[in-house]
């Protein structure tokens, strides 16, 4: 019987790869890769455009284009154009020369192994809008750039000679916003990427023939469902059209692998007619799938994807066939305390991401590029992207999304202001058409109709009846980006570590739903790059300092938003003033990690207690800048990349800068028990400050924080209120001191009034980062912290809005300060003001310098129950949490580095051991060079860089990357860097 089994296995695999060789000798690409298309504005064709569909037109004065790609990258391919990521080329281009209609011509045979009944001419997308003609007949007009056109030229190709295709492209209505839409909106200029010439308008996606029968597969769907994860249920939907003017009968067959799982039906078809087919469990036993292998999130588990091959016969003859790939998975959602959470087959999943804002400011992002884009994206331990505006369009995002385990947060095309697009039926059509290219993707997690607004009528309504009906509401619908149980979006310019940590971390706008981590669909920080691709894009004479061509790539006004002024500051405060251009993006890659480590660790500190997720924005680059990446433009890992990678660990161990906790995050759907978390403190030379260390075991189950200890840096730190004189708008109880006598028994009220305040006077100016309030049960809602160094002008320190009874430590930023006030705002009783104590600690003074440099180093290491490492972080810390300086004075620091290097499957894999035998490498950088000409050699995939080694330690790294990127005789050097080089 097993025998009979592997042969019938046999014959329907070689009947699928038979049916798949004839189908893809039934598709030719028309791409430019395969045939030549030149392009040239409609103006300058004049009287010539009925000549240009005859084959013997003349196009040498024409330009060549990229098919697909857009008119204005034709022309820079081309040479007509500079190059437009260097300096300020791209804003020195005439707009008029591109922002008009163009005609695309090209000509192409008919293979002569197209021997069916039908030639198809398939378009997958022109942006905005396209009339095509085919040998001087207009055949249609495709208007959006998700809209699909295949068209019948059985009658119109010429079997024995060159076939014209030509189409005048028409660029979108502006403004895009939104009534250019369905478009890729942020084509006019963003803060993040310049206007592009001819607002992206091209032939967009591919063009192909196909050849087949009168019947053909449109749009198959596989649609899930798990009643348990032991079983799937699938459910099939696919529609056959018949071309032909008669009845037809034939048998549809599809073959599910892995499992071999074969269905077959006889259907008959009417003449010219469109036939739904529906195959479900109740029909075909085989559709209930036991013990399925399901697709899972990055973390979770595999993203295991099954592929159904369908074919349609008619007799023996294969008339049509599609290969469909799909995920075995089932969405659910809840918004429990307002707050959306995104569950796959019964699986809560913390959500770890980034937001996409073009995968290529010029549309050039094709094909494998994806895969590395996206593989990227899993190395940083993300789990989701956020396709802003929807404008990533290539399938090839999709599949890399579902190979790599990546959930999409899709957009439609929609941002903000209250228009509508001025062909709101075209918008339409192109949401459908979206919807059914992408459906069968399991990576498709959330629709989202408008990035900060919500749709304005009637599309809102339109978009979900569209899900319902094209996607059976498989996926959640998020009418807006950032309200409806959503934590707002923003802010976008960087932060203190201890602001992600600290209730709440504001957003910029959105915030209609309260105050508090919840699910954050952008939030992000300017992220300088490091020095080599800087130089790459920005001119020697504009290197340094600072210009008006930095703001070009937006570090500027241009990029207000990403608070670059703050981002210089804080590299000064933090690391001291650079005097040049290298110890600036040296220094600027240590707050790259600080930042961007502490915005995903400040969430999951917090993980279901609001916060559900968080997308920074944005995870690349599609141009050259300074501003919202994690790895750059050309593809080098920033520190930002580090960061992200190490805070987004499926298993992970972190610091809380604000109350010193640290916590064993378990993003997977595993439970680990027997954990070993450690901590161990050391000084600047290197050194175990003994009293800090701490160790506990820990069991970590599966989408959990655990605590395991508290760094007791705190713990002998002096009360700079302590018996200090108090002064206060008014007492209706007790005495104002009663609160910093030290006695918790004996407290202060005020009237009852909620414009009332108590401040103490700590005599001396100190540095202060910290209150803590004791309230008795006549506590304030809302109320500030401030600080003065006169007691008559006052800097909000903190604002609390949420505030409660009992103990409250409120954190903030360094300030100077002789005066620190409660003012109230709110009462949260019908009494008035009520405290025990008021605390005041300051950053001098948290503990004594014998024992504890200014900076300081934190080692956490998680190991199994084995004592395998599982997760390592650094951190560094100063007694001023601001100030790092410090770490200018680490005696210098050599490193050894010995590498070996081997060839696999097409890839060179580096394994180098770095080791620093003389003392502490901080931040050490590791790059790949070509060892000829010293020019560094992207993109590479690394296991670790920005490490520290304390004397006598070493690192075993791991690097891969293309064996294309060497040429004959040309080998990998490994240079590792450290900071105190």
């Amino acid at each position: 019987m097993k025998f009979i089994n592997i042969q019938i296995y046999t014959i329907l695999l070689v009947l699928n790869v038979l049916s798949l060789r004839i189908y893809s000798q039934s598709k030719i690409s028309l791409n430019s890769s395969d045939i030549v298309w030149k392009l040239k504005p409609q103006a300058e064709v004049g009287q010539d455009s009925l000549k240009i569909f005859t084959s013997n037109y003349s196009d040498t004065n024409w330009v060549k284009a990229v098919v697909p790609g857009t008119i204005f990258n034709s022309y820079v391919v081309s040479g007509v154009e500079k190059d437009p990521n260097f300096g300020d080329n791209i804003y020195q281009v005439d707009k008029a020369k591109y922002d008009r209609s163009f005609w695309y011509r090209s000509e192409f045979s008919v293979p002569e192994n197209f021997t069916k009944d039908i030639i198809w001419l398939n378009f997958e997308g022109i942006n905005r809008e396209g009339d095509i003609y085919l040998n001087g007949k207009k055949l249609a007009t495709l208007n959006g750039m998700m809209q699909r056109g295949k068209f019948d030229i059985t009658k119109l190709v010429h079997r024995n000679e060159k076939n014209v295709l030509a189409i005048l492209v028409s660029i979108p209505k502006q403004p895009l916003n939104n009534y250019g839409s369905p478009t890729y909106i942020s084509s006019a200029g963003w803060d993040w990427m310049p206007y592009v010439p001819g607002l992206n308008s091209g032939i967009t996606d591919d063009v192909y023939l196909s050849n087949t029968n009168k019947i053909t597969i449109v749009d198959p769907w596989i649609h899930t469902d798990l009643p348990s994860n032991g079983r799937a249920d699938l459910e099939i939907k696919v529609d056959l059209k018949n071309s032909s003017a008669q009845n037809q009968e034939g048998i549809l067959t599809g073959v599910i692998m892995p499992g071999n799982i074969t269905f077959s039906k006889k259907i008959n078809l009417d003449a010219n007619g469109l036939t739904s087919i529906k195959l479900s469990k109740e029909q075909f036993p085989e559709l209930a799938i036991q013990n399925p292998k399901l697709w899972w999130p990055n973390g979770y588990g595999d993203p295991n994807l099954y592929t159904c091959q369908f074919t349609f016969k008619i007799g023996e003859v294969v008339s049509d066939a599609q290969k469909v790939t799909f995920g075995i998975k089932k969405y659910t959602y809840d918004t429990e305390g307002g707050v959306l959470h995104v569950s796959i087959s019964g699986k809560r999943v913390f959500l770890k991401g980034g937001n996409w804002g073009m995968s290529e400011y010029m549309l050039r992002c094709r094909g494998d590029e994806y895969d590395l884009k996206v593989k990227l994206h899993k190395e940083m331990n993300y789990n989701i992207i956020r396709n802003w505006l929807g404008s990533t369009t290539d399938d090839e995002f999709y599949e890399a999304c579902d190979k790599y385990g990546i959930m999409v947060w899709d957009d439609f095309w929609l941002n903000a202001n209250p228009n509508l697009p001025l062909d709101i039926h075209v918008f339409n059509n192109n949401v459908v058409e979206k919807i059914k290219r992408v459906r069968n993707h399991a990576s498709i997690a959330v629709w989202c109709g408008d990035n900060e607004g919500v749709p304005q009528a009637p599309l809102n309504g339109w978009i979900a009846e569209n899900i319902k009906t094209f996607d059976n509401n498989n996926r959640h619908y998020q009418p807006c980006s950032n309200t409806g149980n959503l934590s707002g979006s923003g802010l976008w310019g960087n932060k203190d570590p201890r602001f992600y940590f600290t209730k709440y971390p504001a957003a910029y706008v959105g915030t209609g739903d309260g105050p508090g981590w919840g699910l954050r669909t952008e939030i992000g920080t300017a992220v300088f790059p490091n020095i080599e691709s800087f130089k790459k894009f920005i001119p020697e004479k504009d290197w340094w300092p600072r210009n008006d061509m930095w703001d070009k790539h937006f570090f500027g006004q241009k990029a207000f938003n990403a608070s670059p002024d703050n981002y210089d500051k804080s590299i000064t405060e933090r690391y001291g003033k650079p005097n040049n251009l290298e110890e600036y993006t040296t220094k600027a890659q240590l707050l790259n990690i600080e930042t961007n480590k502490a915005m995903y660790e400040g969430w999951l500190d917090h993980m279901w207690e609001d916060a559900s997720g968080i997308m920074t924005w944005m995870s690349q680059s599609s141009y050259p800048s300074m501003v919202w990446q994690t790895y750059d433009y050309y593809y080098d890992l920033t520190g930002a990349y580090w960061g992200v990678k190490s805070a987004c660990e499926p298993l992970h161990i972190q610091w809380n800068p604000v109350n010193n906790s640290v916590k064993v995050i378990n993003t997977t759907g595993t439970d680990f028990k027997n954990l070993n978390a450690e901590a161990v403190v050391y000084n600047l030379d290197g050194k175990q400050v003994t009293k800090y260390n701490q160790k506990a075991v820990v069991d970590s189950y599966s989408n959990t924080a655990t605590e395991s200890f508290v760094i007791p840096f705190y713990s002998n730190q002096k009360d700079l209120a302590f018996q200090k004189n108090v002064v206060a708008s008014s007492t209706d109880g007790g005495n104002t001191r009663d609160i910093t006598d030290g006695d918790s028994n004996s407290r202060w009220a005020s009237k009852s009034t909620d414009d009332e305040w108590i401040y103490v006077d700590l005599e001396n100016e100190y540095v202060v980062n910290r209150v803590v309030l004791n309230w008795e049960n006549a506590y304030g809602k809302e109320y500030k912290i401030q600080i003065s160094t006169d007691a008559k002008n006052w800097t909000d320190a903190s604002i609390i809005k949420d505030g409660k009874s009992g103990l409250q430590t409120i954190s903030f930023d360094e300030m100077k300060a002789r005066y620190v006030r409660m003012l109230g705002v709110k009462r949260g009783s019908g009494w008035g003001y009520s405290l025990y104590d008021f605390k005041v600690f300051g950053a001098e003074t948290n503990t004594n310098s014998s024992d504890l440099n200014p900076v300081h180093f934190i080692r956490l290491k998680l190991k199994d129950a084995q004592n395998k490492l599982i997760s390592e972080n650094f951190y560094w810390r100063g007694t001023n949490m601001k100030d790092f300086t410090e770490l200018n004075k680490l005696p210098k620091a050599k490193v050894d580095v010995s590498t070996k290097v081997v060839k696999e499957n097409g890839k060179y894999v580096v394994k180098s051991k770095v080791s620093s035998p003389s003392g502490i490498a901080f931040g050490v950088h590791i790059q790949v060079l070509n060892d000829k000409d010293g020019t560094q050699i992207l993109p590479v995939i690394v296991s670790d860089s920005y490490f520290t080694l304390l004397k006598g330690e070493s690192k075993e790294i791991t690097i891969e990357f293309d064996e294309a990127l060497l040429k004959n005789g040309e080998k990998p050097l490994v240079k590792a860097v450290p900071y105190n080089k």
